[in-house]
């Protein structure tokens, strides 16, 4: 640590409250004003890249972010005003409520801004927030984090029971949620006052203080009404003494009315407070059911329009016994999904194994154990960043081996090079005399291992192993590690016998011609060290296409290649539907592309499933056609 050194972490600032449009290149060309940035993020949603609102500035120099707090604050960029703050890296300190200030019944024209300049006379602020609804407008209540407890105390002492914009507000300490809820389960022990539904119109405030007087001593009473002056079937009742509103709840709680009605009577509760306990109840009931249907539940999906329930039941009744079939529905019509629920997990488990993928109807069915919103939220999220990296791995390859680079590794070919035969007029007749002494020449032992030839060293080099025949296996075994280079003493991978190849300035491969006379004459190349031929796709009226071709073409350049020769064989089948067909079909990768054209059974397999899914396509739109007309 550099005690005299800038202090980077105090030099960074939250900026929140921003546009979605609000992107880095927005916030650098408004903060660079203030002194040099050395880094600023929009922190982004994981799966939609959507702005979450907030972003974070660092600067080099604490006094430049000093500056820019100071003199940025409630800005406006794209016609909202933003709200900066020190970034406080430690979670504890804002967790921990030290400072940090509640204000209610604020007027609605008190933004950020006013209620900051406010409550700054007190002391340095971390944090200044007016609650808004989702459309901008203010909600009535806010939060003020100061630097110390002294500056909250000190505000809470003078500013509360003020008014602000004639509305009398309250400040008090904030209280955190657990310590809020703790509480109001404490106070809903005792109650004065008490809620009353399910009545009719005809009901008056002189017959609810009628039914409930004799409970005890009521100081106020209410049913609410209508613009017409007729009951809204509810009201209110506040007694002097909780123990008498306890007991006028317990004896009058679903009592029956002259009318046939059941009365409700209980607690009146504020609306947050309704809220939360219902929120909670709805939690638990959730929990219970996916408890009592963990394992059994099956969701299947890709169904035929013309399955029901109990087509549905039918198909799965002989796995076991069912509880409940559903398939989903949409004005009358099916949506292609369904639930089977199964007695015990067993069950649920050898119908997942019998009829996933099985065809019912025309469609092949999709069964798996159904799962929670969240749970299947978080799996396909999972999936999507998996594909996405795997994306950027292959686009990292082929810019890695990319054919005709301007850098990176030369690929040499396989095929085999033409040799050339000369006869002896068209050969240069030798020199009578040398142009330079001859030197002591030493032949490849018997070994060939280690043996000179003039001053160059002699290496033997094995050949190859054999590569495959098919053109999808060559195609999927480049690139080649194979590499031949010429230079000042060495030669590898020459087989005896064939011309010497180097690569010239221009980058063309040079042929040496030998002479009649020559010591060592060249020898027929054994069959089995012949290089291996390629292997090609034969389409009638189409170039035969190699691995070679394809690896040297682009992405959409492949695409148009394989479509040209998947669309004969595709018209001889289905001659109405091959544009479409093959279209679908190009969709899938490569590799199985192939395998398509070298064996057309395969092909035929896919041809006909695409025409099936096309079929009942035209079919379902047919039928909303019909149904709209």
């Amino acid at each position: 640590m550099n005690p005299g050194g800038p202090n980077y972490p105090m030099a960074s600032l939250y900026v929140g409250d921003l546009h979605q449009d609000v992107t880095e290149a927005v916030l650098f060309e408004k903060f660079s004003t203030a002194g040099p940035v050395l880094s600023i993020r929009v922190c982004r949603d994981m799966i939609t890249r959507r702005s979450l609102g907030y972003a974070y500035v660092n600067f080099q120099q604490p006094a430049d972010a000093e500056r820019a707090l100071d003199t940025m604050n409630f800005d406006i960029i794209k016609g909202r005003p933003i709200r900066i703050m020190w970034s406080q890296r430690d979670p504890s300190l804002r967790k921990s409520g030290v400072g940090n200030v509640f204000i209610k019944n604020l007027d609605k024209s008190i933004d950020n801004k006013a209620m900051y300049d406010t409550f700054s006379a007190f002391g340095n602020i971390l944090s200044c927030k007016v609650a808004q609804d989702e459309n901008g407008v203010s909600k009535g209540y806010g939060f003020v984090h100061f630097e110390t407890e002294e500056a909250a105390t000190k505000s809470i002492e003078k500013v509360n029971g003020m008014l602000l914009n004639a509305k009398k507000v309250f400040v008090g300490k904030f209280v955190p949620r657990k310590e809020r809820e703790k509480e109001l389960g404490e106070k809903a022990k005792l109650f004065t006052n008490v809620y009353i539904k399910n009545f009719g119109e005809d009901f008056t405030d002189d017959m609810l203080k009628e039914m409930f007087q004799k409970y005890g001593k009521i100081t106020s009473h209410k049913v609410m009404t209508r613009e017409d002056g007729k009951s809204r079937g509810f009201g209110f009742v506040a007694f002097e003494d909780p123990e008498d509103a306890e007991r006028a709840v317990e004896e009058l709680n679903g009592k029956e009315l002259p009318d046939g009605k059941i009365l409700y009577v209980g607690r009146a509760q504020k609306k947050a407070e309704r809220q939360q306990e219902l929120k909670r109840k709805f939690e638990q009931l959730k929990i219970e059911r996916l408890n009592r249907y963990q394992g059994v539940n099956l969701y299947v999906k890709n169904l035929d329009d013309t399955i029901d329930d109990e087509r549905l039941r039918k198909e799965f009744a002989p796995f076991g016994t069912i509880t409940s079939a559903k398939v989903m529905l949409e004005d009358g019509r099916s949506k292609g999904f369904g639930f089977v629920c199964f007695s015990s997990p067993e069950e649920a488990t050898k119908a997942v194994t019998e009829m996933n993928g099985r065809i019912v109807g025309t469609k092949p069915l999709y069964v798996a154990l159904a799962q929670r919103k969240e749970d299947r939220k978080a799996h396909l999220a999972s999936q999507y960043m998996q594909r996405m990296a795997n994306m950027r791995m292959q686009q990292m390859g082929q810019q890695m081996f990319q054919p005709n680079a301007g850098g990176g590794y030369f690929v040499p070919t396989l095929a085999a090079q033409p040799q050339r035969y000369y006869t002896p007029a068209q050969m240069t007749p030798i020199r009578a005399t040398p142009r330079w002494t001859a030197q002591p020449q030493v032949r490849p032992n018997a070994q060939g291992t280690a043996s000179t030839f003039g001053n160059l060293p002699f290496r033997a080099a094995p050949r190859p192993a054999a590569q495959p025949t098919s053109i999808r296996n060559q195609l999927s075994a480049r690139p080649i590690t194979g590499q031949q280079s010429v230079g000042a003493g060495s030669i590898q991978g020459r087989p005896m016998g064939a011309p010497t190849v180097s690569v010239s300035a221009q980058g063309r491969p040079a042929t040496y011609k030998y002479t009649a006379n020559m010591r060592n004459p060249p020898q027929p190349m054994p069959v089995a060290q012949q290089p291996p031929v390629q292997q090609a796709v034969h389409i009638q009226g189409q170039e035969p296409l190699t691995a070679s071709m394809l690896a040297e073409a682009s992405h959409r350049d492949q695409k148009q290649m394989l479509g040209e020769r998947l669309y004969p064989l595709i018209q001889h089948m289905y001659p109405e539907l091959s544009g479409k067909i093959t279209g679908m079909l190009l969709e899938i990768d490569n590799s199985e592309l192939l395998h398509m054209l070298e064996h057309h059974e395969s092909l035929k397999a896919k041809v006909e499933e695409a025409v099936a899914v096309l079929q009942a396509h035209q079919a379902k739109q047919a039928a909303a056609q019909g149904k709209k007309e």
